[in-house]
């Protein structure tokens, strides 16, 4: 097993990715089997808007990568997954700390295994709430993933 294939490390290390540490994004955990990534986002000076609110691009960048590199995790080197395309959905401006939270259960990685068992390009959409302390949804974001069996 590579470093970067432990949890921990590969945490630490997104923590210094240069564009994360400069939006302000911070990954809190990464669960041992790849299957839940908890994400905070902060608001400094360098982050906020015009308004003094969290930048929409930090919102987004916040949710980018994890699906995908969850699912290329659970599903192994016999798929190819890469992100297709997003769309955010801002529903209310904050400043406080907000958090999104990326499940992937056992149920789920079978049924895209089921669908793409074929070799044919599969498209999953992916449903992630950006919220703020108190639970309030600020931002939906939704990720198109490409998986397909080599």
């Amino acid at each position: 097993m590579t470093p970067l294939n432990k949890p921990v490390l590969f945490r630490r290390l997104m923590n210094l990715w240069p564009p994360f540490l400069g939006a302000g994004i911070s990954v809190q955990h990464i669960s041992r089997d790849w299957r839940s990534v908890h994400v905070t986002l902060r608001r400094y000076w360098f982050n906020r808007n015009y308004m003094g609110t969290h930048f929409g691009g930090s919102l987004y960048a916040m949710t980018d990568p994890f699906y995908m590199l969850m699912l290329i995790r659970n599903l192994g080197k016999r798929y190819v997954v890469w992100d297709k395309s997003a769309s955010v959905e801002f529903i209310k401006p904050v400043q406080e700390r907000v958090s999104a939270i990326f499940t992937l259960d056992a149920h789920r990685i079978e049924q895209i295994q089921a669908r793409a068992a074929d070799g044919q390009k599969h498209f999953e959409d992916f449903a992630i709430d950006v919220t703020d302390g108190n639970g309030n949804i600020i931002a939906k974001v939704t990720k198109t993933i490409y998986i397909r069996k080599k």
